[in-house]
């Protein structure tokens, strides 16, 4: 099996600064059936490996976790030839073990949003994709193992509460999430996750922490500007940290593409619509996401 185009979306950080590790780049201008991606996506290489990286939050970071149009990145990402999708965004810690800088190789969800379109098929038919492992488990295993040639700390595994934002968690909320077993608070994975499953993407996700939330009370008497002075410089070390862990695994010899892999076989069973139901043209402009 010959090696995919592997898809890099860049959450709050790493959005501004992977692509300056990208080589023979060329940027693409994609149109999608649910409008523009968040900006044109860069193609090129990091080492061997045809890369197609897209800012989540777009240029500038202009687009709040809310408006964010997931529907159109992933389908730009799949009808460019993504099979591999390793995403990142910053996460608040809801763990103390999970210290800001260190960085997490996602396995679970908790999906908190409402006001988010979450699938592409919601005027094709019924499609129910599994999702009990909304991670790719091969692909998490490689970020994972790669995670030793870097300086920073990797925590295998996480579970990842996604609020729909934009404020922040109350207090209350916080401690309710460590409650359900949340491990990190964020924003921006849902419904990223769902739908490079609906893709038939493999996907990985790698958090950022940037803070304990507000679970954790902040010390007496601490100034708001050198807290968020902080806040920033631990944002700014993990984005370094997970630049190296991309580089580091993209570099290395696992093989990142493949399709014998379940995540490459999800709506192999998904599809509960009769055939004759389905509009023919439907199918047709959503059939990119079959391949």
């Amino acid at each position: 099996m010959g090696e995919g185009l592997i898809g890099v979306i860049g959450g709050s950080g790493l959005g501004q600064s992977l692509g300056n590790h990208i080589t023979d780049s060329e940027l693409k201008e994609v149109s999608t059936p649910f409008g523009k991606p968040s900006g044109a996506i860069l193609v090129g290489r990091i080492g061997d490996k045809r890369i197609a990286f897209l800012n989540r939050h777009g240029s500038g970071h202009t687009l709040s976790p809310s408006v964010v149009p997931y529907r159109a990145n992933i389908f730009a990402l799949k009808s460019l030839g993504v099979t591999t999708l390793i995403a990142s965004g910053a996460v608040g810690s809801l763990r103390e073990e999970i210290r800001p800088k260190e960085l997490v190789v996602v396995d679970q969800f908790i999906d908190k949003t409402y006001k988010r379109e979450s699938s592409f098929f919601g005027d094709f038919g019924a499609v129910h994709c599994e999702l009990s492992h909304p991670c790719c488990g091969r692909l998490g295993k490689a970020i994972v193992d790669a995670s030793g040639s870097i300086g920073a700390r990797t925590h295998d595994g996480g579970t990842y509460v996604c609020m729909e934002g934009p404020s922040f968690s109350t207090r209350g909320e916080s401690l309710m999430h460590r409650h359900w077993g949340g491990d990190l608070i964020g924003m921006t994975a849902m419904p990223e996750a769902k739908l490079a499953r609906e893709a038939q993407m493999c996907y990985a996700l790698i958090a950022l922490a940037s803070d304990y939330d507000c679970w954790r009370e902040h010390e007496a008497g601490v100034d708001k500007q050198a807290l968020l002075a902080e806040i920033i410089g631990n944002l700014t070390a993990a984005t370094n940290n997970a630049i190296e862990l991309i580089k580091a695994v993209i570099e290395g010899g696992a093989e990142l593409c493949r399709d014998d892999c379940e995540c490459r076989k999800s709506l192999e069973l998904a599809v509960w619509t009769e055939a004759k139901a389905i509009d023919e043209k439907k199918r047709e402009e959503l059939g990119v996401l079959f391949e």
